[in-house]
């Protein structure tokens, strides 16, 4: 006889959900301390707890780059990574990249080159880039287009983000 999905349900019990953890993570050279659930992604504590919505979740699969952001200097995908894998990390959003009301060199670029259209990549690629910067390994246009390519542009501003991209570097 085949079981009801009630009657499963009613039958077996629920786990129940694990405890939230307490994270402590320095974002913006801010010192915040969270409680998530071991689930939550990085991106998630960004946007919907801390309301820094300049990070954007494009695909949700770590394909699109539109959340990068910088932890500890490094370019990573938000949407990939857990809150709780980062606990005691610096964060840098792009909410964070500008200081004392200044722009910060990448920010003043793209706008420079006009380095984006509908803009929704466009603190993914910043970030991105600030980091691509920071590793020291792109020394030609070729390598700046490769060592970006895990940042989609959907309305194809490719050839003004990397102007913006040298520009910051010393390059343009």
């Amino acid at each position: 006889m085949a079981r009801t999905v009630r009657a499963v349900m009613e039958a077996e019990p629920t786990a129940p959900a694990p405890e939230k953890l307490t994270v402590t993570l320095v974002i913006n050279g801010r010192e915040t301390r969270l409680s998530v659930a071991p689930w939550t992604t990085l991106l998630d504590t960004l946007r919907d707890r801390l309301a820094l919505t300049g990070t954007k979740k494009g695909c949700d699969h770590g394909q699109c780059g539109a959340c990068t952001v910088l932890v500890d200097g490094r370019r990573i995908n938000s949407c990939l990574t857990l809150a709780v894998m980062k606990d005691g990390a610096q964060v840098t959003t792009i909410e964070g990249l500008a200081k004392d009301g200044a722009l910060h060199p990448l920010q003043q670029a793209f706008i420079d080159h006009d380095a984006f259209q509908c803009g929704y990549c466009t603190p993914g690629q910043i970030c991105s880039a600030a980091g691509l910067i920071a590793e020291g390994k792109a020394k030609t246009v070729d390598e700046i287009r490769e060592l970006m390519s895990g940042n989609i542009c959907r309305c194809g501003a490719y050839v003004n983000i990397v102007a913006a991209i040298q520009q910051a570097m010393g390059k343009a």
